[in-house]
């Protein structure tokens, strides 16, 4: 949490999954940007096409750093994810996320199976594994979301309250939603009410026991993220969210939502 390449990491989860939306009878493309930002200063961008066609969908997106940003490390990550929308979730089959920081490049790619992992490959390969680390067990790979459509609600469904559990091909972790009430928001493409919930991180499993940066988030209070409803497709996703972090505070906020 302390050096910014995390944070832009750890934004690239929130960032992906507004770009998603819900499917329709004719195929649709949609466009959606956003805009990070770390105690006000401009830190990174990201754009996204989603494609839909009857109930498949297909997100992919790519995520750079601000020439600010790039002073202290320049990472650039694109994302996809193709899968099925469901009646309260849109379950993946194929995931993928691939990115560099300075020196450092990660790739990911996840298969499901009706919300079952089904092979996971990351590279490079993870280093021996430390004495506190919390296994995955094999319950913990069934009925999970990916990091980047796990946050998108058909209309219908409820968004906050939930609890979702997500799989980012080391880890498992769950997000609690909680309603906190409803704000006006405006973008390019959108204005209207937005669904406030607060969000609260629980880790299960893939992670080091005494992480500075677990711990950080397990206890964290004051993290929202907040949804809209794209009235052409019926889909709540995120337009906003705020996390606060030990060197300031993350704001993650759509420049453009739909079009």
């Amino acid at each position: 949490m302390m050096r910014l390449n995390r944070v832009l990491s750890g934004a690239v989860m929130i960032l992906t999954i507004g770009a998603s939306q819900q499917a329709v009878a004719e195929p649709v493309q949609i466009h959606t940007d956003y805009r990070v930002s770390l105690i006000g200063f401009p830190v990174a961008s990201a754009n996204f096409l989603t494609e839909v066609e009857g109930k498949s969908y297909r997100i992919s997106g790519d995520l750079r750093s601000s020439a600010l940003s790039d002073i202290f490390s320049k990472t650039r990550g694109n994302a996809s994810v193709s899968g099925t929308v469901t009646k309260d979730k849109l379950e993946a089959s194929e995931f993928l996320v691939s990115y560099t920081s300075g020196k450092k490049k990660h790739r990911t790619e996840i298969t499901f199976k009706n919300g079952d992992v089904r092979s996971t490959i990351t590279r490079p390969e993870s280093k021996t594994k430390a004495a506190d680390w919390v296994p995955l067990l094999k319950g913990d790979l069934l009925a999970v979301l990916d990091p980047l459509s796990g946050l998108v609600f058909p209309s219908g469904s409820a968004v906050c309250p939930r609890s979702l559990p997500i799989f980012d091909g080391e880890s498992r972790a769950t997000l609690h939603l909680t309603p906190k009430g409803v704000r006006p928001f405006r973008t390019k493409g959108f204005k209207g009410d937005a669904i406030v919930c607060t969000v609260r991180f629980e880790p299960n499993s893939g992670y080091r026991k005494n992480s500075s940066s677990i711990q950080y988030l397990r206890d964290l209070k004051g993290m929202e993220v907040w949804f809209a409803k794209h009235e052409n497709v019926g889909l709540y996703a995120p337009v906003y969210a705020k996390v606060p972090t030990k060197i300031g505070k993350v704001v993650v906020a759509a420049t453009r939502f739909g079009g």
